[in-house]
């Protein structure tokens, strides 16, 4: 397998997890998920969707944003993070585009470009991550996938 595909690979999924990680760091700890909740989403979207629906939202999108970030960082549970990471990508779309016409994609494009990347490149390329030290481990010592 060529290097440069593995390093590749490793550098989206760096470049991917850091930008969740740290929006996840900023609104967990810097501003508070209920910060965030009463100013952004309940601010925002309290006449367009139940309370209920945007403190969930909002909780979710914190939290699968710092963990996903840790653990795609690292390489853990990769395929899961990056299902939930697609996710919060197409809520932050919707919630966008119920206030007003997406003119400004920056704040999701990045993200889904590299997102996509990941999802469709091979994933025997991605070598340095917890996820292919277990599976070496399991294959060294006869347990099949």
């Amino acid at each position: 397998m060529n290097l440069n595909q593995q390093i590749g690979v490793l550098t989206l999924r760096l470049l991917l997890a850091f930008i969740f990680l740290m929006q996840g760091i900023g609104k967990v700890f810097k501003f508070g998920v209920e910060n965030v909740y009463q100013n952004f989403f309940y601010g925002t979207y309290k006449d367009l969707l139940p309370e209920f629906l945007l403190k969930a939202t909002a909780y979710y999108t914190s939290y699968v944003e710092f963990l996903g970030g840790l653990l795609l960082m690292i390489g853990f549970f990769r395929n899961y993070v990056m299902y939930a990471f697609a996710s919060v990508l197409v809520i932050v779309t919707f919630g966008h585009g119920l206030v007003e016409p997406i003119w400004d994609l920056s704040h999701v494009m990045y993200r889904a470009i590299l997102l996509i990347a990941l999802l469709l490149l091979p994933e025997h390329w991605d070598r340095f991550s917890v996820d292919e030290v277990l599976k070496q481990k399991k294959s060294d010592i006869g347990f099949k996938n």
